[in-house]
């Protein structure tokens, strides 16, 4: 990290062609050139689709992470990634569980300070700021973490943010055939909540290539300007970015499938050591 090179580790036994339970060398060696292609700064390897007729936006994921002692709960990151694929790491400050509450919170203060601070390395990698930002968190918002972010924003002239909660849902879907709902399937279930599936059955394959029964996401849609089916298809395309491996098809959004990977790296950083903001750097 200090050095300012991102590093790919590879096992002997992970190139022996033949293991069991392992890759096809095909998968393998395609995995690994897009990540050291992506490492190496070149560019992105692919991108989304960018409707020009609407404003620029990017998605925020806000996660959390422990120490190593156990003792503190550190904001892991602001993880950041714009609709061309371009992604910023950020540490956060300390936060402290609440006696009787498992799930982290942010003080209005620390939400101000994380997306302030995103946001102007966002400034300085792109030279611009997005028109809209929209912030995924996998537990429900609390009014000072929305007060926070959204004075954020109106000091730096973003119009619009918009605050969706994304996690499991118990639910499932059936349909008629051998296969599970297809990917991409919603299914609105009130004015703010919705399933969708990010796995599933694929048009392409003409099955679904998968080995367990997959699991919607629930989204909460806590406050936005968008409609839950732009916000479905905005969570679909970002389940695509994650350029660790090939499979286009990953259950979470990249603003929160990438945090516990950081996470366990953040931890072993001192205090005063600098995290690279590059999210090549994580993979």
């Amino acid at each position: 990290m200090h050095l300012g090179k991102p590093l790919q580790l590879m096992r002997s036994e992970s190139l022996s062609a033949g293991n069991k339970g392992q890759q096809d060398d095909a998968t393998k060696a395609w995995n690994l050139a897009t990540a050291l292609y992506y490492k190496a700064g070149a560019t992105n390897p692919w991108r989304l689709a960018v409707d020009t007729a609407r404003p620029q936006s990017c998605a925020l994921g806000v996660a959390f992470y422990r120490s190593r002692d156990k003792k503190t709960l550190n904001t892991s990151l602001a993880q950041i990634f714009d609709e061309l694929g371009n992604g910023l790491i950020l540490r956060g400050t300390p936060v402290h569980l609440n006696k009787g509450d498992r799930i982290p919170r942010l003080t209005a203060e620390q939400s101000y300070s994380l997306f302030k601070s995103a946001l102007e390395e966002y400034w300085n990698a792109l030279r611009n700021y997005p028109a809209r930002v929209v912030i995924h968190k996998t537990s429900n918002f609390i009014d000072a973490e929305m007060e926070g972010f959204a004075q954020a924003a109106k000091d730096l002239r973003i119009d619009t943010v918009d605050f969706v909660t994304v996690m499991d849902s118990r639910l499932r879907l059936f349909r008629n055939g051998d296969y599970p709902p297809f990917r991409g399937t919603s299914l609105e279930l009130d004015e703010k909540r919705q399933l969708l599936y990010t796995r599933g059955s694929v048009w392409y394959y003409k099955t679904y290539p998968g080995m367990y029964i997959p699991q919607p996401l629930e989204l909460r849609v806590v406050r936005s300007e968008q409609s839950p089916a732009f916000l479905a298809r905005e969570i679909l395309g970002l389940t695509k970015m994650n350029w660790n491996n090939t499979q286009l098809d990953g259950k979470y959004p990249i603003t929160l499938s990438c945090a516990r990977k950081v996470g366990e790296i953040m931890k072993y950083l001192e205090e005063n050591d600098r995290p690279q903001i590059r999210y090549g750097y994580y993979m």
